[in-house]
């Protein structure tokens, strides 16, 4: 008789751990603290959504997770290996298992390229195939992001929105690798289109085993594709739970107000909405103890002396927020 098959947890793809990117200031000796602190992992073949308002720090998270950026501080691991400082050589052959699609599509292609040399650009720099090889390629790519192959020849002006963001897809699958950073794919495209896109990307996921670091200010589109969601605040995260547990059941007062913006497709049903007041803190000069207290609903006197640590409050579900306590599952009073 064989033995019992062992269930083991999934393993993570990446982690990042006290992630830190600080910008100067040009004539001053302070400091954009664009990201302070960020702690996560996405285990392979996940999506990781990861969201919050415009500038609180998701696509400076992408880059540094890419080396696109430098972090100021904090360490790296993909697959299990350090690559915070990893050097020139060695982040150009990790290049091939780590991939970015652009925002925008509109200046992310090169308009001086035909959409071969684009597609096909990621082959070229790595030698793999020769010339008619790598044509190949491109064609089987636009196929898989559904493009006739017959526009390999075309530029990028002569496309759409969508269209271009799916060249962008294509050039992302290029070498196979196994984990792509999404910043924002949908955010510049018309809503119509959104969806055709996102559905792409699960298609694709599914075909090929990638993982995503899915970056978005679109609650529902995140909502939609990640298995697992983060939620920045001014370059802190202050939640983190499965998708279906973070959307029924929030706890951190930011989620909560991110949550009851997301509008109803019902005019008869009302959402009670959390409007947060006043504007974001300047990243330059944070808010002492809690970032968010100066916008939150239910602040006290403490959240300005204490830092919030990410903790978990229930399995799988973290939250950085002093005034959770246990299993509580509605710890903050009116």
């Amino acid at each position: 008789m064989s033995a019992p098959a062992v269930k083991t947890e999934p393993t993570d793809l990446l982690e990042a751990r006290g992630l830190v990117k600080h910008f100067p200031v040009e004539g001053s000796e302070d400091v954009l603290r664009a990201v302070d602190g960020v702690s996560f992992a996405i285990r392979h073949g996940e999506t990781l959504g990861l969201v919050g308002e415009s500038g609180c720090g998701k696509s400076t998270v992408g880059r540094c997770i890419l080396r696109l950026y430098e972090p100021t501080a904090g360490r790296i691991f993909f697959e299990g290996q350090e690559i915070t400082s990893a050097s020139r050589e060695e982040m150009r052959r990790l290049r091939r298992e780590m991939q970015i699609i652009f925002q925008d599509p509109y200046s992310s292609l090169d308009p001086r390229l035909s959409i071969l040399s684009i597609v096909g650009e990621p082959l070229k720099i790595h030698n793999v195939g020769d010339r008619s090889e790598r044509r190949d390629r491109v064609a089987d790519l636009l196929k898989k992001v559904g493009l006739d192959p017959a526009y390999m020849a075309r530029y990028p002006h002569e496309f759409s929105g969508g269209q271009r963001q799916r060249i962008g897809i294509a050039r992302a699958l290029a070498l196979n690798p196994k984990l792509i950073v999404c910043d924002e794919p949908v955010s510049a495209l018309d809503v119509s289109v959104q969806a055709q896109v996102v559905n792409l990307l699960q298609d694709l996921q599914s075909e090929f085993g990638l993982t995503y670091l899915f970056i978005s200010h679109g609650m529902a589109v995140v909502e939609h594709i990640s298995n697992r969601v983060a939620v920045m605040y001014l370059g802190k995260i202050v939640e983190v739970a499965d998708a279906t547990e973070l959307y029924s059941n929030p706890l951190h007062p930011y989620t909560k107000a991110l949550l009851s913006a997301i509008p109803i497709p019902d005019p008869k049903q009302k959402r009670d909405r959390i409007v947060l007041t006043g504007d974001v803190p300047t990243p330059i000069n944070p808010p002492s103890g809690c970032r968010f207290r100066t916008r939150c609903p239910w602040a006290i006197d403490e959240c300005a002396k204490v830092v919030p640590e990410l903790r978990e409050i229930r399995p799988g579900h973290m939250a950085a927020c002093i005034r959770i306590d246990g299993y509580d599952t509605a710890p903050i009073a009116e």
